[in-house]
């Protein structure tokens, strides 16, 4: 009896590790895929990592910086709802002249450059001036619409991290 005991003990320890490592590889197929996203999506953008140097300072297309600010401003103030994200898509999508399917595309890697810069703070710094050495003042009137997009489909009001972000970027393109 204690022999038929143990053995199902042991059958039960078997099938608890092969139902938890089925879920582990489960989990790491999900993170490739979304790291296979963002290199489609930056292949898709033109935009190449350079060894060295950090990924915004590769950045040569202004959409893609723009696209940045935009997923970093999203996220300052907490997790981004999907409603945001939507309204991020469609600002992108009208702001830069592309298809909703290509916005979203580039809001993926929008956020993995945030992802690269550590924090939303430090993106939107980072990623206002980059987007300045490549349009200049142009740049300014973009980012300010695509803002106001996505402020308006959140709760309407700004948090204090996004009103220093909008500091922040103004400060970068010397807007007074």
């Amino acid at each position: 009896m204690p022999f038929i005991i143990a053995a199902l003990g042991a059958l039960a320890a078997l099938y608890f590790f092969v139902i938890r490592a089925r879920g582990a590889a489960d989990m790491a197929s999900e993170v490739l895929d979304a790291a296979n996203d963002v290199r489609l999506a930056a292949r898709r953008f033109g935009f190449t990592r350079k060894t060295n140097i950090h990924p915004v300072e590769a950045i040569e297309d202004p959409d893609i910086a723009l696209a940045s600010i935009g997923a970093a401003f999203v996220e300052l103030d907490d997790l981004p709802t999907r409603e945001q994200r939507d309204a991020l898509s469609a600002a992108i999508a009208q702001t830069c002249e592309l298809t909703l399917q290509d916005a979203e595309e580039l809001g993926v890697l929008g956020r993995w450059m945030v992802g690269e810069c550590g924090s939303p703070d430090q993106a939107i710094v980072r990623l206002s001036r980059k987007l300045f050495k490549l349009q200049g003042a142009n740049g300014f009137a973009p980012v300010m619409e695509v803002i106001k997009m996505v402020s308006t489909a959140g709760s309407g009001s700004l948090s204090l991290k996004q009103k220093e972000a909008l500091d922040d970027i103004s400060r970068a393109f010397k807007v007074t």
